[in-house]
């Protein structure tokens, strides 16, 4: 399967990877249409993903958190929160995506198949965040509760430890070796309004710097930071 365009959906092989039958394939097939696709094309998906978007992160929200309440309960909120951004955000998503290769299911429009947009995380993500809201909205809390604790497992089993934003961990590098805090520049911007990438530098005193992309500034910067980072932790054990 090559991908889907804006009127072919492939509503049981989806399901099968699912492992929900959805009562309402109409739910699913909204929860796999990119806005790019033109109402006229939407064949019985009356919105785009985003409303199921909202819906999901909100589901997925709640589930990680009592998730982690339940996994770890000694823990403080503070390391709770670490590992809750580290479940929730983008990344996550879209890997939880990808090993669904749902990226294949999406409807979209020919321009945004063309311009690669199967393979990126924006759009894997909030495809992810779509279906668990269209499980919530067919099955309930318990469907979309299944989904996510299947598919989030290996993640929540990965960090043992709470992970920690590589911005506090390169700050807490500098400032273990006397060190002023690191110095962030966004150093370029290109692409459309509507989906523009950015180039953050991110320094520290007596170290090369080190730049990354990203479709914000706030995440390339932490993009940069974790690349300046590995640099520096390299450049220790060295």
């Amino acid at each position: 399967m090559n991908g889907a365009d804006a009127t072919e959906f492939h509503a049981d092989a989806l399901i099968e990877r699912i492992g929900h039958p959805f009562h309402d394939r109409a739910l699913l097939r909204e929860a796999m249409t990119h806005p790019s696709v033109e109402p006229a094309e939407r064949s019985g998906a009356k919105f785009g993903y985003e409303r199921l978007e909202f819906l999901g992160d909100r589901v997925l929200a709640l589930v990680i958190a009592q998730w982690l309440l339940d996994r770890y309960p000694r823990e403080h909120e503070g390391q709770i929160a670490k590992r809750f951004v580290a479940m929730v955000r983008r990344e996550a998503l879209a890997w939880v995506a990808e090993n669904l290769s749902l990226g294949q299911f999406v409807l979209m429009s020919e321009a945004e198949a063309g311009a690669g947009g199967r393979n990126k995380d924006a759009i894997l993500a909030d495809a992810c965040e779509a279906l668990i809201g269209a499980l919530y909205r067919d099955g309930g809390l318990d469907a979309a509760d299944r989904f996510i604790r299947t598919q989030w497992h290996g993640l929540v089993e990965q960090h043992l430890k709470p992970p920690q934003d590589p911005k506090t961990a390169l700050q807490e590098w500098a400032q273990a070796r006397g060190l002023p805090l690191p110095s962030y520049e966004t150093t370029g911007r290109k692409g459309p309004d509507h989906a523009p990438s950015f180039t953050v530098t991110v320094s520290v005193r007596g170290w090369p710097p080190a730049s990354a992309d990203g479709a914000s500034k706030r995440e390339a910067a932490k993009l940069a930071a974790e690349a300046l980072l590995a640099n520096l932790t390299r450049a220790d054990d060295g």
